[in-house]
């Protein structure tokens, strides 16, 4: 394919903490361009016609792993798709081994997603295909957060300037960290909020303020973007039940009518319907989860097209 005259600074996109503004703004100016195609009456376009993309997830994923099958088969490449849990990887083979078996096959590009945080980055200086992150543990998740600000940007106009609330299991979530890095990258002001238990230690040394009011944090906010409790990588109790956590942190209809003001609900998916939202929040005109889900193929399709530009 013939290379764009603007070009990622980098090869792989492991994580936001790895781009610039320009880079961040280069990937979001080119998801509008591939917005507009998909909303055509032909979807596809031939430009990685002649790259090969594997999809590899060593984790559970539904709304990611379909997301940049569409995006990849928008943009015409051809892909395989490999799951661990059917792999020779319950069988002992280690990561090294089970992606040079897979570029044995001449692949160019690798969307990989690992419970371990930094698996993409060590896999990175080990092979010569490109890689995308597609969430590595409590680590990042770029095309999340890239989706994200994308959403922001098409509801108002620009990310600079805007206040974005980022609210729930802040601790363990690969969202949260990639959210930050983005907005802030971009000029927004964020904020985490959720109990003591779920906020980690550093979060201050990455220049977010930190609220443990719900309320007060939607009094501020522009944007409040509702994360899911992360039940599966809690190992201890981190509040005494899903009940009162959503007293005191789930967002229903009532708080968000109590507010002077109207803001922007975000979610990056999937919901607990009734935990730290409920239906009505979820499906009003306040939401743009729709549009976070629909937003994601054109960003994913954005972030290869620019990566298969670097190939050479």
């Amino acid at each position: 394919m013939s290379t764009t005259i603007e070009q990622l600074s980098t090869r792989h996109l492991l994580g936001i903490k790895d781009l610039n503004e320009n880079d961040i703004q280069l990937i979001l100016d080119t998801a509008a361009n591939f917005k507009e195609v998909l909303n055509r009456p032909i979807k596809k376009v031939p430009s990685l016609r002649d790259i090969t993309i594997a999809n590899v997830f060593f984790e559970n994923s539904t709304r990611t792993r379909l997301s940049f099958e569409l995006a990849e088969k928008r943009l015409s490449a051809d892909t395989i798709n490999f799951a661990a849990s059917s792999s020779s990887v319950s069988k002992g083979e280690t990561l090294i081994d089970t992606i040079n078996n897979i570029l044995a096959m001449k692949v160019d590009m690798i969307v990989m997603r690992h419970p371990y945080a930094g698996a993409g980055v060590f896999l990175s200086k080990h092979i010569d295909a490109q890689i995308v992150n597609a969430g590595d543990g409590a680590h990042e998740h770029p095309t999340q957060a890239l989706l994200d600000s994308f959403s922001i940007r098409e509801r108002f106009g620009d990310v600079a300037g805007r206040k974005v609330a980022i609210i729930g299991d802040i601790l363990h979530s690969r969202v949260a960290l990639s959210n930050i890095l983005c907005l802030q990258k971009q000029g927004a002001e964020v904020m985490v909020c959720g109990p003591t238990t779920l906020i980690p230690k550093y979060i201050g040394s990455l220049g977010v303020k930190v609220e443990h009011n719900l309320r007060k944090a939607l009094q501020w906010c522009d944007v409040a973007n509702m994360l899911r409790i992360q039940l599966e990588r809690q190992d201890i109790g981190y509040f005494p039940s899903l009940r009162e956590y959503t007293m005191l942190y789930g967002l229903n209809k009532e708080i968000l009518d109590s507010l002077d003001k109207e803001i922007t609900i975000m979610h990056p998916g999937p919901i607990n319907r009734g935990v730290e939202i409920t239906s009505d929040v979820a499906d009003s005109k306040h939401s743009i989860i729709l549009e976070q889900v629909e937003n994601g193929v054109a960003v994913r399709m954005a972030v290869l097209y620019l990566l298969a530009g670097q190939r050479g």
